[in-house]
C-alpha cells in the first residue's frame, strides 16, 4: 500500500452551512454534513466508493439517548461538498505550505464530480456543492462540535 496516495475528507456535523462566492450565497444546507474533500493524482474509483460508503454510513448523529448511533441517511440530512486542495498541505520544510501532493484540476475535477455523483446515488439525499477552484467563503455552525478527518489509506 502506498501511504502517500489517498483521498482525504474533513467531515463536520453541522446545524447549517453555506458557501458564498463574490458575496452571494452559492449553496446552503440546514442540518447535515459539511464535507471538505481533497484528492491526489493516484486516487481512483475504489477510493471514491470507499469514501462515499464510509461517509454515508458513519454514525455521528445522536440517537434519543444522545449516543452517536445515527448516520446522515438515518437523519435524512443534507450534505454540502466543498473541494479543498489545502487538505494536502505539507509543512515539513519552511513556513510556506507545499501543495505538491494535491491533484491538479484535470485530475481533481473528474474525481470531485464523480464523488458528488456517488454521494447522490448512494444516499438519495440533498447534495449541495461549492464551485471547484473558486475563492469561496464557507460558513458553518458545527454541531457538537463534531469534526472527523478520514483518508482512504485507512480502508485496509
Amino acid at each position: 500500500i502506498d501511504y502517500n496516495c489517498f483521498m482525504r475528507a474533513l467531515i463536520q456535523r453541522v446545524k447549517k452551512a453555506s458557501v458564498c462566492i463574490d458575496d452571494l450565497i452559492f449553496s446552503q444546507i440546514d442540518a447535515g454534513l459539511l464535507l471538505l474533500v481533497g484528492f491526489e493524482d493516484e486516487d481512483n474509483e475504489d477510493d471514491l466508493e470507499w469514501m462515499t460508503n464510509k461517509i454515508i454510513q458513519l454514525r455521528i448523529f445522536n440517537d434519543v439517548q444522545h449516543l452517536m448511533n445515527r448516520s446522515i441517511i438515518d437523519e435524512q440530512g443534507a450534505i454540502l461538498v466543498v473541494s479543498q486542495f489545502t487538505l494536502y498541505a505539507s509543512t515539513k520544510k519552511g513556513n510556506r505550505p507545499s501543495f505538491i501532493e494535491a491533484a491538479k484540476p484535470p485530475i481533481a475535477i473528474p474525481l470531485y464530480e464523480k464523488f458528488i455523483y456517488l454521494l447522490q446515488q448512494k444516499s438519495h439525499l440533498k447534495i449541495e456543492t461549492g464551485k471547484f477552484g473558486a475563492d469561496m467563503e464557507v460558513s458553518l455552525i458545527n454541531d457538537g462540535p463534531v469534526t472527523i478527518l478520514i483518508d482512504s489509506k485507512n480502508k485496509y
